[in-house]
């Protein structure tokens, strides 16, 4: 198949990361990209890149997606375009680490929109334009932290949790479809997350545990097109989550509190 007859994927939080090795994944195996980040200087190396190494069209758009209406923009940006997407990979993210009551409710309410509601509010908007294609899909990026509650990451936990949830009620609702929907959780990747969400003490312990983005990207756009319902990658990641289903929640609660200690 070319990439003339391959839909758009519309990456999210493209330009770094996760999102940023999906990029490459998919302009591997032909297919032209949308791409959507904050920063507009890596977003132009990211798709200049793209476009020597493997000959395909990456546009991409700069904008802030945690302020309101962003994601209506990108819906207008697609529909003026007339792109036919095909594939929606909900990544774009982040965390914030702290005591919930003395940390800035700003910053609080600005990773849940960023984390729930653009989520929502891209599938919604686009869910027409992906039910044009043949097969389609949509790719949510969660985390092994939806699957149990973390003091100090409070609401980020509580947000993927959500992810989690929503992605298999719209992956039944869409059964009959041709639209694809699954949830890709991964544990601690080497993406600069953790420095983000101010957790730079536990850099050491991540870097016994982290997975590269490359590998995770790999897995994630695999398990997109197996139609996975929900992959957790990595056999350490897997049995925490499995850990984290048999144990006594309290029990967790107090380990994963030790861990992420203020």
């Amino acid at each position: 198949m070319s990439e003339k007859t391959k839909p758009y994927a519309l990456i999210t939080g493209a330009s770094k990361g996760i999102g940023k090795s999906i990029a490459y994944e998919l302009a591997k195996q032909g297919y032209p990209l949308l791409l959507v980040a904050r920063s507009e200087v890596e977003l132009k190396a990211l798709s200049d890149d793209i476009q020597v190494k493997y000959g395909i069209n990456a546009s991409i758009l700069s904008i802030d997606l945690s302020i309101n209406e962003a994601s209506h923009k990108v819906a207008d940006w697609v529909k003026t375009n007339n792109y036919p997407v095909g594939i929606l990979v909900n990544n774009a993210g982040y965390g914030v680490w702290g005591n919930f009551s003395q940390s800035a409710l700003s910053d609080q309410l600005g990773m849940m929109q960023l984390n729930m509601n653009v989520v929502v509010e891209l599938s919604h908007l686009l869910v027409s334009i992906l039910s044009h294609e043949k097969q389609a899909y949509i790719l949510n990026i969660s985390s092994t932290a939806a699957y149990q509650a973390v003091p100090t990451l409070a609401v980020y936990s509580a947000t993927k949790a959500f992810v989690l949830s929503f992605t298999r009620a719209l992956r039944f609702e869409l059964a009959k479809t041709s639209i694809s929907v699954t949830c890709f959780s991964p544990g601690p990747v080497d993406t600069g997350f953790a420095a983000r969400a101010g957790l730079s003490a536990l850099n050491k312990m991540a870097e016994k545990f982290n997975m590269q983005p490359d590998e995770v990207a790999k897995m994630a756009v695999k398990a997109m097109f197996n139609k996975k319902s929900e992959v957790i990658p990595g056999f350490t990641n897997i049995i925490s989550v499995y850990a984290n289903r048999i144990l006594p929640k309290a029990f967790i609660e107090k380990t994963a509190a030790g861990i992420y200690k203020v």
